[in-house]
């Protein structure tokens, strides 16, 4: 019955639903079982719950995620007994004895989409595509002040400080520096902050908090990015306003473009409701 509600089952060549279960066979009828066929366990009705995360695709070969706020994506060495994506999803994937295959990563107070293969070759296709920037990925970020233009492109050369921890700009010609390129939009304008669309062309550590905060755009709530001009009106946030909003991409086996979209989290939305009342 599995295999039937997953598509995997063919008479004749045609793919058989749960209507011919009890479809009464003839000599000569041809039956196959497409048991690794690409999505074959498709996008359920309504997101799997697993306690803190919620599985919103999962087939023979990836799992696309919508992450809440507070979870790390994966453990920590100084935290290796605290929940993360990783372990939740090792949880779930235990009874068919497969793990999850990192793929990319987003902060642990950053909510929205993440995706996780299911085989070192899924990962390694995945993470081909995410280095030729071939993915969409697309945040809102609450930030202060109104950017200006209302849309442009950021271009920042980046470098990590393994010893504090942060990203840092560099000069184009320092041998350690990275390319950082994303697209940004102001999508509302408040009174004083604006939640922005940021399109991200690379994906490095931490991107898009460092390059507002660089333009003088701080993320409300944000805690490490802060160095620079006080910001105005303070607002009171546990966490930094960004969320992973959509994200598309191949599938590894069949090319078929995937795309999804998580909707802000309560706590995000909640945010702005209070801030569109100061208008």
């Amino acid at each position: 019955m599995a295999a039937l509600e997953r598509g995997k089952v063919f008479v004749n060549d045609v793919e058989a639903g749960l209507a011919e279960a009890s479809r009464r066979l003839r000599a000569g009828d041809t039956i196959r079982v497409w048991m690794d066929r690409p999505g074959s366990a498709r996008r359920p009705a309504r997101p799997v719950d697993l306690g803190q995360l919620q599985i919103l695709f999962e087939d023979d070969h990836l799992l696309v995620v919508n992450k809440p706020p507070g979870l790390l994506s994966v453990p920590l060495p100084s935290r290796d007994q605290a929940p993360s994506v990783y372990s939740l999803l090792s949880a779930h994937l235990r009874h068919d004895r497969r793990r999850p295959f990192v793929v990319h990563r987003i902060d642990r107070d950053t909510s929205g989409l993440v995706v996780f293969a299911k085989t070192f070759a899924m990962q390694e296709s995945l993470k081909d595509q995410f280095r030729r920037r071939e993915p969409e990925r697309v945040y809102l970020a609450l930030v202060y002040g109104h950017p200006s233009p209302s849309a442009g492109t950021w271009r920042d050369v980046l470098v990590w400080d393994k010893s504090d921890l942060i990203q840092r700009a560099t000069h184009p010609s320092d041998p350690r520096g990275k390319e950082a390129v994303a697209e940004y939009r102001v999508v509302e304008s408040l009174t004083d902050t604006s939640l922005i669309e940021v399109r991200l062309q690379t994906g490095k550590r931490n991107q898009i908090r460092v390059q507002a905060r660089k333009r003088g755009h701080t993320l409300v709530g944000e805690q490490r990015y802060t160095y620079g001009p006080a910001e105005i009106r303070p607002i009171d946030f546990p966490r930094q306003a960004l969320h992973a909003h959509r994200l598309a991409f191949r599938h590894p086996v069949d090319g078929r473009e995937l795309r999804f979209e998580a909707p802000l989290p309560e706590d995000f939305a909640e945010l702005l409701k209070r801030l569109r009342r100061r208008v």
